[in-house]
């Protein structure tokens, strides 16, 4: 498993990873634990990273994060809805 050394900002309902380099992803999410965009740059997908930024969106809201419409295929997938 490989190790990746990122920056972990949040500001007024949307959290950033980052690394020295660039945008590793973002979720922009309400007090309601609804996730009204979640993205995670390409080069870094499927590495559990979207993953960690729900369960942090759930730990500050104390809430199950639900998606909000319009949502992606890859999106479905990731909330389990198909």
């Amino acid at each position: 498993m490989l190790k990746y050394n990122y920056k972990i900002n949040h500001i007024s309902g949307v959290i950033t990873f980052k690394n020295k380099n660039t945008t590793i992803g973002f979720i922009r999410y309400n007090d309601s634990a609804e996730i009204e965009y979640i993205f995670v740059n390409p080069s870094f997908r499927r590495k559990g990273f979207a993953r960690k930024l729900i369960n942090l969106v759930e730990k500050k809201t104390g809430k199950k994060s639900v998606p909000l419409e319009p949502i992606s295929p890859l999106g479905s997938k990731l909330f389990n809805l198909n």
